[in-house]
Formats: structure tokens, sequence, C-alpha cells
């Protein structure tokens, strides 16, 4: 079922939301080689406890298993859901950092991906083109218009740039869950699907393959990796649908 939010509750989830942007814009700072994902991981629960708020995604449970993180930390060909540990990040790496909170009862949850120290060009392009997917897609979220027109158009960017667009895992709604309904696929076609209304909160997340858009478990039950090892993107916003258009709650 789907929860349209009021404004005053969007308030609140805008305010779960610039926490998570706040805390993401310190961990970028924090990329370097040497860091290891752990580090990475005590920082993001430290700055959120500091900052009146909980880790959304430490002790989430999905299918009898327990995420051990505050931190999804994704490198390479870790697509998401990379547990943190003690791998250390490497100059040429590209790494996905995923962060959510839990503040005043809402849900906040964005994700961005970036390089560590020199990356190359396909790197670099990968993570362009994914993010610039996403914001063509949020430029969708408008009253009257179908969740297959932002789909549709994360899709074809991807796409026209020569990638591929993961098609085991979507966005989602949130608010006073982390996952609500509706599923928000980043692949499909224009005109179909759910209507977009005023007051519906979704987390749009293009996930995006340099090769192909298979994807394969690691043995943690977690981890997502492309199937055939080439690097993987993900940028994630949470927005709001008002009467003025989409409102980006995780952007500072």
């Amino acid at each position: 079922m789907i929860t349209l939010k009021s404004a005053r509750e969007i308030e609140v989830l805008r305010r779960a939301n610039v926490i998570v942007a706040e805390i993401l814009e310190e961990l970028k700072k924090k990329v370097a080689p040497g860091v290891t994902t752990l580090e990475l991981d005590s920082l993001a629960e430290e700055l959120t406890y500091k900052k009146k708020a909980l880790p959304a995604f430490k002790g989430y449970q999905m299918a009898g298993r327990v995420y051990p993180g505050s931190l999804c930390v994704s490198v390479n060909d870790e697509i998401v859901h990379g547990i943190p540990g003690e791998r250390a990040l490497k100059d040429g790496d590209v790494v996905g950092l995923d962060f959510g909170v839990i503040y005043e009862g809402f849900y906040g949850d964005s994700a961005f991906t970036v390089g560590v120290g020199q990356v190359s060009e396909e790197a670099a392009r990968l993570m362009r083109v994914t993010e610039q997917s996403l914001y063509r897609g949020i430029e969708q979220l408008v009253e009257g218009k179908r969740l297959g027109d932002l789909s549709s158009v994360v899709q074809k960017t991807v796409e026209e740039a020569g990638f591929s667009v993961v098609r085991a895992f979507v966005g989602h709604g949130i608010g006073k869950r982390l996952h609500e309904d509706p599923p928000v696929p980043n692949y499909g076609e224009p005109d179909r699907g759910l209507r977009i209304r005023e007051g519906m909160v979704l987390a749009i997340e293009p996930m995006v393959n340099a090769g192909g858009w298979d994807v394969k478990m690691k043995e943690d039950g977690w981890t997502a990796v492309t199937a055939d090892g080439s690097l993987s993107a993900h940028f994630e916003h949470s927005v709001a649908i008002t009467k003025n258009g989409p409102y980006v709650l995780s952007k500072l």
C-alpha cells in the first residue's frame, strides 16, 4: 500500500535526509587510498549519533540475515550492499557509499559513487552517466506522469552511453519504513505503471554496470556483484512529489 505524506511529514523526512547528505559529504572527504571500508562505516555511525539519529541499515533483516554495518560500501564490481571490513581502498577504485538514518521516526536514504585518487576514463564516465540518469529520472516525478516515464528515461540514458541497468534491484517508497511501496524500477516503458501523485516520497536509485546487467551474490548473502566482473556505479536520492514538482530531500 502506498502511503501519501503530509507537508509536515515531508519536512521531517527532509531533516532525516539532510542528516544523511551531511554525513555522506563527510565520508566523501575521507575516501582515499589506504582507508578501510570499516573506517568509513565507523565514521558514519559516530556522526549519526552526534546528530541525534540512528543508523537505518545496522541490524536490518532480510531473508533471515542481519546486516552488520551502518554503511553499505561497494567497491569496483560490487553493485550494492557491500559489507564494511578491513579492505583498504586503492588508487583507481570506485566506491559506492549507500547510507540511511532514522530521525524522529522517519527514514533518510541516499547514495553516491566516488573515485579513489585517479580513476580510469571508463570509470569516470560510468559515474557521470549514472548520476545523470538519476537526475533525468527525477525530472519525471511530476503529478500525472507514470513511474514508467521515470524508468524509461533512466534506462535510455544509461543504454545510449553503452552501459546497462541492473534489474535485480530497484528503488522504493520511503517514510516510516525504509522500504515502502511502490517499487521503482530503473528500466521500463514510458506511460506505463503507477500514476505519480502529490505526497509520494520515493528513493530513486539507478545501479549501472559498465558491462552486462547480470548479478551474482557473494557468500555473505548481502553483497551483489556484476556477473562479468565489470565496474558498477550507484547514485540515489530520496524525493518528495509536491504540487510544484519533485523536491529532492537528500540534496544539500
